[in-house]
């Protein structure tokens, strides 16, 4: 077996942190456009947040969406053009599931036919390391230097759990990048949830938990070992819906 880069992703040399699984995921979209032939159909809608220049480095049509409403211009494209593209966006969890959590659940509630490619690592990255609404309990960050209480900030939210409940999800699966065995469970995860767009089953979720060292103040092996036994354990990996 000869390695080569896949097509799915330009030669930018991408700008995140040292230790960032950013760049895993972005890879592993890139093959599954690539496998299922969808570069030149998809359209990505990058977010506001550490990903924000994610059009410089996917090899497809891209947009570039307003803070939290990556669903929204989603929605409309996906519906303009119907037939023709296959739409997906890439968030973090504070465009997600902090400012643009109206427009998740709505589209979720529309069963809106998008993808959704959700990178949760617990915190504001790209604005200096933040609280965010997946924030663990005691976790420290820089708007919380003694660590998240819950009892003033209330308890994380669990996204994939969240929208499970709802009538249009047709696929939420929550998956990690700790390790090789599952980045190859994610990116089947991910193919699967394209496969749902194209098979028009309605509204599909990957949720990734990453890491950022930067922001949690670690190593990047630190970081791996911290996603393990801190994030795991409060985030459960699997599938939460499958309408199969």
């Amino acid at each position: 077996m000869i390695y080569r880069k896949t097509k799915g992703l330009t030669q930018t040399e991408t700008h995140y942190c040292p230790g960032c699984t950013h760049g895993i995921v972005h890879k592993i979209v890139g093959e599954v456009l690539e496998e299922l032939n969808l570069l030149g159909k998809a359209v990505g809608v990058a977010s506001v947040g550490c990903s924000v220049m994610a059009y410089d480095y996917f090899n497809c049509d891209m947009v570039q969406a307003p803070h939290g409403r990556a669903p929204a211009v989603a929605t409309g494209m996906k519906r303009f053009r119907k037939q023709e593209a296959v739409i997906f966006t890439y968030q973090g969890d504070g465009d997600l599931a902090s400012i643009g959590m109206a427009e998740t659940v709505h589209a979720a509630a529309r069963g809106e036919n998008i993808t959704i490619i959700f990178i949760n690592n617990a915190i504001y990255g790209m604005t200096g390391g933040q609280m965010a609404p997946t924030t663990l309990p005691h976790q420290i960050t820089q708007t919380t230097p003694t660590g998240r209480s819950t009892f003033e900030t209330g308890s994380p939210i669990r996204i994939c759990e969240l929208l499970a409940t709802l009538e249009g999800t047709a696929f939420a699966q929550r998956v990690s990048m700790d390790s090789v065995p599952s980045i190859r469970k994610a990116k089947q995860a991910i193919k699967k949830a394209f496969e749902y767009q194209i098979e028009e089953k309605g509204f599909s979720i990957v949720e990734v938990l990453s890491t950022c060292p930067t922001n949690w103040g670690v190593s990047p092996v630190e970081a791996m070992q911290w996603l393990k036994e801190n994030m795991i354990p409060y985030y459960p990996l699997g599938i939460y819906k499958d309408k199969e």
